[in-house]
């Protein structure tokens, strides 16, 4: 009863216009052979990107809303995800010129564009790495500049003035990871800047995890956790989905930066990078334990082309289920 209601207030806020989502797709474009991963196709020829659009247009069509969709991409993604969401808008456009009904005119995925950063590779030592192509070797700065690239870029500001106050945040190769209206709800109604999603930890598992710092309510990343804590008995582990009140980004953060080493040319490179968990050391926030198995599973991370095949019916189960396929 309780997650009907919050269905049904969730599906209000998206008919309302106050719903937008932000899907990660930068990075260096490398664990599926020089590929950009959100192009790849999953399900019924259709890519990582492609289905992350449909959840949005599902609940956009579900509730007579819009939900504005922005991708963050990288200088290693970005050619090619402008030119999949210009096709996204070109369809939409054709699509529109055969409607005749008013009230869909409006595209009801706008799809938006905006560059994370770029910073250039040092040796151990701490001078310029230079590659085997004899130049500087250039490299994302990691998913902690969702806020400042959206503000940099003028997304934050178009949010705000078209009347968006949650911002959906996940990334593009977990499509369990769908807009689901009561966890918008539950955000909503928590009086809570920030909403992050846990599920239960397993063998393999990566990333950060909650935790209480100076009594505060954190994710913290499995790298910043002292040496005589074992990151591996903590039970929750972050699925790097949020829900973010759009007003509280609209600020300057000061995020810390984490030195982590990548084997480039088979040689020691340093770069350093920032991560949107830390997000959590300034916003007020509340955890939200979600299901990793069965079709209310809301983390199917895919990282590696092995994953794909072994995940692929799994997803398709999810995604038919909630009607995103």
């Amino acid at each position: 009863a309780e997650r009907a209601s919050l269905t049904g207030y969730g599906c209000e806020l998206i008919r309302q216009g106050a719903v937008a989502i932000a899907v990660l797709c930068g990075g260096m474009a490398t664990r599926f052979g020089g590929v950009v991963k959100a192009t790849v196709p999953v399900l019924e020829e259709r890519s990582f990107l492609e289905l992350k659009l449909c959840d949005a247009e599902r609940a956009a069509q579900r509730t007579g809303g819009r939900v504005p969709a922005y991708l963050m991409t990288s200088f290693a993604t970005d050619a090619e995800l402008t030119r999949a969401a210009r096709m996204h808008r070109n369809k939409h456009s054709n699509d529109r010129a055969q409607e005749h009904d008013s009230a869909h005119r409006k595209c009801a995925v706008p799809v938006t564009t905006f560059a994370q950063f770029i910073s250039l590779r040092l040796t151990p030592e701490g001078q310029l790495f230079v590659g085997a192509d004899g130049l500087p070797s250039p490299y994302a700065t990691g998913h902690g500049d969702l806020a400042p690239a959206l503000r940099r870029s003028g997304c934050l500001k178009e949010m705000v003035s078209e009347g968006v106050k949650h911002l959906f945040m996940s990334n593009v190769d977990n499509l369990a990871a769908t807009l689901d209206p009561a966890v918008i709800a539950l955000h909503a109604l928590s009086g809570k800047a920030m909403t992050f999603e846990v599920t239960e930890t397993r063998p393999g598992d990566k990333g950060g995890a909650p935790v209480r710092l100076d009594r505060k309510l954190q994710v913290l990343e499995a790298l910043r956790f002292s040496a005589d804590i074992d990151s591996r008995c903590t039970q929750l582990f972050s699925t790097n989905s949020f829900v973010l009140d759009v007003a509280a980004l609209d600020r300057d953060f000061d995020f810390s930066w984490f030195r982590v080493e990548k084997k480039v040319d088979d040689r020691i490179a340093i770069q350093f990078e920032r991560l949107v968990n830390e997000l959590s050391a300034w916003m007020p926030c509340q955890a939200l334990a979600v299901r990793r198995e069965g079709l209310d599973d809301r983390f199917i991370p895919i990282k590696e082309p092995e994953d794909l095949e072994q995940e692929r019916i799994r997803i398709a189960g999810v995604l038919r289920a909630r009607g995103a396929l």
